[in-house]
């Protein structure tokens, strides 16, 4: 109780301490304006990944497409929302802090070399391509294919990037709904091009993934014109960059780690995907043993990819995304900013442990409904192995989510080489388990060590981060909310599974569908009573209308 009452009332002769309450009131804020937001974007996400898995189906087609599709979105991650914000947000978030006419012409110099260096990418990937699809022995339809799909979608990557930095200045200026809300455009224009050959008898699926593919593109360039709307009046687009020469050299000696730091995250994917994609890449065999995945493995692996992501992009990185500009602008304010990285944790475990126990218990109903019955071109079999995927997955949800907040929080304050190592590490570690257990599992070995490493990750960055803070970063406060959270989650999993025990496994799309309404209305409601018995703040954090 000393504990609670110390940090519920800090020490009014220490300048830096501050209460859960005003630590939480602005961080539970923007996570609900981000996270009500990206609740409606992944679910128009979810009905676009519902019409292109329905549409291209686990085919040699839906593996190329997916693999297309993936390539904008890796420089998306590593260029856009991930490495390059990770160092700008900080120095831009103090510069409008302290000197707004410097802020203003470091970003439009941040827009300008973005601009520069993802269009000299565009350029030379064309080319390469190109020559690959001229110069590389006899014609393969689906290899081509995945190639010239990935031309056709390639040019996104640049404008994804950009309105992804775009987000993180508006972010800095407190405005995360223009941000949450941009991925609906994406969504929409994606299926509004999917849908026609969705609902026709015989669809050509090779000419409908070139349609998705400029669909794509246009929303890249309707996104990035929504961002530039929406910062009318917080930004001016200055020339003249002298002011801004020594913030930028800043950004670049921290972009530098944070790229071979989040860079590894996207190699881990890459990885995931060319281990996929070698059936049809180069073949069914590898140093003349017969590989064990196949050219269905990729759409497989990465359709499932989008169900557990749900709810980590809903929620896990709505968390992320609120905290890092706060740890950012309170870096300088040692209290403020462990109570901050606290309060975050304690968010992002509160709602990616149920989320992992959930996504467990109703894989097989929740795959069924998103990827079977007669009118999808996914197979009995790919089902299957898309459930097998999913509890792959699934296990490393709360792990994914608390890591977007620890490692912001290295970032946050300045120290990008500490998260760069264990980064690093985990490559190693996540690809040597890739190459040992597709030979057991399948595609869902590589959606296991997915999970593996996210956990030994975290244990890391916990471990590290009290380097940050000189205190522990999981005090007896949220501990024992942890500790709630395991029990309210325990107690849920249990409801879910008495209730499921109790409807038989339909044997139809409809019945899956009412099987799998069951179980989330019973896990919602159970945990969330729960919670609210065991007077957990977080809940009342999320739901309360105080800024």
């Amino acid at each position: 109780m000393n504990q609670l009452k110390d940090e519920h009332n800090p020490d009014p002769a220490n300048p830096d301490a501050h209460t859960d309450e005003d630590a939480a009131k602005p961080l539970a804020s923007a996570v609900r304006t981000v996270g009500g937001l990206t609740l409606v974007s992944r679910f128009a996400g979810l009905a676009r990944d519902l019409v292109n898995a329905r549409l291209m189906g686990d085919s040699a087609i839906g593996s190329a497409f997916m693999a297309a599709w993936a390539v904008p979105n890796l420089f998306r991650r590593l260029f856009g929302e991930g490495a390059l914000a990770a160092a700008f947000i900080p120095e831009y978030a103090q510069l409008t802090k302290h000197d707004p006419d410097t802020a203003d012409r470091f970003a439009t110099l941040t827009i300008a070399w973005l601009t520069l260096i993802t269009g000299g990418l565009l350029v030379a990937g064309e080319l390469l391509l190109l020559i690959l699809l001229l110069t590389t022995g006899p014609s393969d339809g689906d290899r081509d294919l995945s190639l010239r799909l990935i031309m056709v979608m390639l040019p996104f990557m640049p404008l994804v990037c950009i309105a992804a930095i775009l987000g993180g200045m508006l972010q800095t200026h407190s405005r995360f709904g223009p941000t949450a809300a941009a991925p609906i455009i994406l969504n929409v224009l994606v299926i509004a091009a999917a849908l026609p050959f969705f609902l026709a008898d015989d669809p050509s699926r090779a000419t409908a993934a070139y349609w998705i593919g400029a669909a794509a593109v246009l929303a890249g360039v309707l996104q990035v014109a929504w961002s530039l709307w929406a910062l009318r009046g917080l930004i001016r687009w200055r020339r003249g960059f002298a002011q801004a020469a020594a913030p930028m050299r800043r950004l670049l000696g921290r972009f530098l780690p944070v790229v071979i730091g989040m860079g590894t995250i996207q190699l881990n994917a890459f990885f995931d995907t060319l281990i996929a994609m070698w059936p049809l890449w180069v073949g069914p065999t590898i140093f003349g043993f017969t590989y064990p995945l196949d050219q269905s493995s990729n759409a497989v692996l990465a359709f499932t990819q989008r169900l557990y992501q749900f709810p980590l992009g809903v929620f896990g990185i709505a968390v992320a995304t609120a905290i890092f500009p706060l740890l950012a602008r309170h870096a300088d304010e040692p209290g403020h900013f462990l109570v901050t990285l606290r309060r975050g944790l304690r968010l992002s475990f509160f709602i990616g442990l149920p989320a992992t126990a959930g996504l467990i218990l109703v894989r097989n109903d929740l795959t069924f409904v998103m990827y079977g019955g007669g009118s999808s071109a996914f197979s009995d079999e790919g089902t299957a192995r898309a459930a097998a995927v999913l509890m792959g997955y699934a296990p490393g949800v709360w792990a994914y989510s608390l890591n977007h907040v620890a490692t912001r929080a290295f970032y946050a304050a300045g120290d990008t080489r500490t998260p760069m190592r264990i980064a690093l590490w985990m490559v190693a570690v996540n690809l040597t388990l890739n190459c040992s257990l597709i030979w057991k599992f399948d595609e869902a070995g590589l959606a296991w060590s997915t999970s593996i490493t996210a956990m030994l990750q975290l244990v890391l960055l916990t471990r590290c981060a009290r380097r940050l803070t000189h205190e522990p970063t999981i005090n007896r406060v949220t501990l024992n909310s942890l500790f709630k959270t395991v029990l309210a989650t325990i107690a849920m999993a249990a409801a879910v599974v008495v209730a499921l025990s109790v409807v038989p496994f339909p044997k139809t799309w409809l019945g899956s569908l009412e099987r799998l309404g069951i179980a989330v209305a019973v896990g919602c409601g159970s945990f969330f009573l729960l919670a609210t018995l065991l007077r957990q703040h977080e809940l009342r954090w999320l739901l309360s209308r105080s800024k």
